[in-house]
């Protein structure tokens, strides 16, 4: 059986952390099992994403307030280093532009079926109605509903089941399958131009006319049959009761949008559909990793030989990888890897090994400071950091201030970090109706509420983070912590308090946000101190460094991955076999 679907949350990795409300019971939008890991469903997520963001902006401008319970929406939006292809999607479904990306299937449609039919069922269930008084129906019409949305291209396999749930009668007359937009709907589907169909009534499956050629079997009371478009051969297959039939229309790439599609003929004919809210019966997990391993096989049976002329592939792989590791400052990575591999393709007498050049000794100095600079992010300590650029780059980041800020807004967050980590080794309990609000840290109430309109949940109702320790030692310690973590946070937002951009102060909202509870660890912000958050503010910094020094901003292998998934990207919009690959999570994980 088909996994079981989930709903896809919004996330969004920035310079302060990843960020992703996973605690929302508010679902966003349908995935279906076999599309989890799909590259179409990360880009329709970073569409809803930025939808919030937009909607987030409009309620700023009209004075709303920004509560901590928001989802990602809350996330500011900055520069980076690694750009994703950028996707221009409309809320408004426009099924003629193959440039918007679309939502999948999800329900039966209330409008766009012929008269007749009722949805029921939150849009899974369609029965048809009719009666002789209300519509005549003659040999030739019946009633024909189409899904919400199209079959989208970019997913690369599209599937749905349909369960035949009223009891069939000898004359009754279903057909199950998909058609285009301006496909008239008083016709079963498969009748007419720009529909194809597998009917009940005889088995048979119809493509674009009323002359049926023998598919399978009849279909009737309580079967499921499910119907597929694979978008890498072109074909349309069925399956029936979890079996898969054989395919039933081929030639179907670039026919423009398609609708999954059900039509009847007589009264109290009734089906249920399953869009992915449900498992499916046949395994279409299963389908989709065959595919997945063909296009693999595929892929690693290429030749890349004629990449470099004067390269043959395993050097030239070597080679960009050594120069991989000097670009990010891994300097004894760096050379040991290029000595190795030099000394091994001459001992095994490896035509090209002298193409690999060896590790430049003129640049140890600065590769050096970078990878202690790269280094002291990684492992949290932001001061350390600003201590090496300062000392050895002095103008990036003059030059670069929205990395200082990012920079300086991570030092916060890796201080709260620490805090978080206090409270939870703690084993304490807080007590009864205390708060970091009171005592000592009253001085502090209102630090981040200047210039800003911030909900009643960050004004301290709820944030109760003094606790009963088994000693003065540990309470004092995690005190003064937190006391010098506030302190920061006053002198940050004063040092930016003159900008009044978006980003600056959408950022900062969402960083103070960490206040907002007594251990930030299990709130819905924890994804904010999340250790991977380093990494981009790393490689930012990184590459302005090389670019004060006149250098490339990145190393080679990272353009040539970045330009893979563009292409990759681009060619996946008409659907095919680069529909089924995602980049990031199957190549470069």
């Amino acid at each position: 059986m088909g996994g079981q679907y989930t709903y896809a949350p919004h996330s969004r990795q920035y310079g302060l952390g990843s960020f992703s409300n996973q605690r929302s019971q508010q679902p966003t939008f349908l995935v279906p099992s076999y599309l989890r890991e799909s590259n179409y469903i990360e880009r329709l997520s970073e569409w809803h994403r930025k939808q919030s963001e937009i909607q987030r902006e409009k309620n700023a401008s009209r004075g709303g307030t920004l509560s901590t319970s928001s989802s990602s929406a809350n996330l500011q939006k900055l520069p980076q280093v690694h750009h994703g292809v950028n996707i221009s999607v409309t809320e408004r479904e426009l099924a003629h532009n193959k440039n918007f990306l679309t939502p999948l299937p999800s329900r039966w449609s209330d409008t766009d079926k012929a008269p007749g039919i009722t949805v029921q069922n939150e849009g899974l269930e369609a029965s048809s109605a009719i009666t002789s008084k209300a519509l005549a129906i003659n040999d030739h019409e019946a009633l024909t509903i189409r899904a919400n949305h199209f079959m989208p291209p970019q997913c690369g396999l599209y599937y749905y089941e349909v369960t035949i749930s009223a009891k069939i009668k000898d004359n009754s007359m279903i057909g199950i399958g998909f058609c285009g937009p301006q496909t008239t709907l008083n016709r079963l589907p498969g009748w007419l131009n720009d529909s194809w169909a597998y009917h009940g009534d005889d088995g048979n499956a119809f493509c674009c006319n009323q002359l049926g050629k023998p598919y399978a079997e009849k279909f009737t009371t309580n079967d499921v049959i499910g119907c597929g478009l694979n978008f890498r051969t072109g074909c349309a297959f069925f399956t029936k009761n979890g079996l898969f039939l054989k395919n039933a229309f081929s030639g179907l790439q670039k026919k423009g949008p398609l609708y999954p599609t059900i039509g009847m003929k007589r009264l109290g004919e009734a089906v249920k559909a399953n869009f992915g809210q449900y498992p499916f019966v046949f395994d279409i997990d299963g389908m989709m990793e065959r595919e997945k391993a063909i296009l693999a096989r595929e892929i690693n049976g290429t030749i890349a030989n004629k990449l470099s002329p004067s390269l043959s592939e395993t050097p030239l792989i070597q080679a960009l990888v050594a120069q991989y590791l000097a670009h990010d400052g891994y300097v004894e990575t760096a050379r040991a890897f290029a000595t190795e591999i030099a000394c091994e393709a001459k001992d095994l007498h490896v035509q090209g090994y002298e193409d690999l050049k060896p590790y430049e000794a003129e640049e140890d100095l600065d590769a050096v400071n970078r990878q202690r600079i790269r280094g002291a992010i990684i492992e949290g300590d932001v001061d350390k950091a600003l201590k090496h650029t300062e000392k050895h780059y002095p103008n990036v980041l003059r030059d670069n201030p929205q990395i200082y800020f990012r920079l300086r807004c991570r030092k916060f967050i890796e201080m709260m970090k620490q805090c978080s980590d206090l409270f939870s080794l703690s084993n304490q309990t807080p007590q009864k109706g205390s708060s970091w609000m009171t005592g000592s840290n009253r001085a502090y109430e209102g630090v981040f509420e200047h210039d800003m309109d911030v909900d009643d949940q960050f004004n301290g109702k709820g944030a109760r983070d003094r606790f009963e320790s088994k000693g003065q030692a540990a309470e004092s310690q995690y005190n003064g912590l937190l006391q010098e973590t506030l302190a920061y946070g006053q002198v940050l937002q004063f040092e930016f308090k003159d900008d009044q951009s978006t980003e600056v102060r959408n950022a900062l909202m969402d960083t103070f946000h960490l206040m907002a509870y007594e251990d930030p660890n299990k709130s819905i912000v924890a994804h904010l101190m999340d250790s991977s958050g380093r990494i981009p503010v790393a490689e930012e910094l990184n590459s302005a460094i090389l670019v004060s020094l006149g250098k490339s901003s990145s190393a080679c292998l990272e353009r040539l991955c970045q330009q893979t998934e563009v292409l990759v990207s681009v060619m996946a919009e008409e659907g095919g076999p680069s529909a089924l690959i995602n980049i990031t999570k199957e190549y470069f994980k």
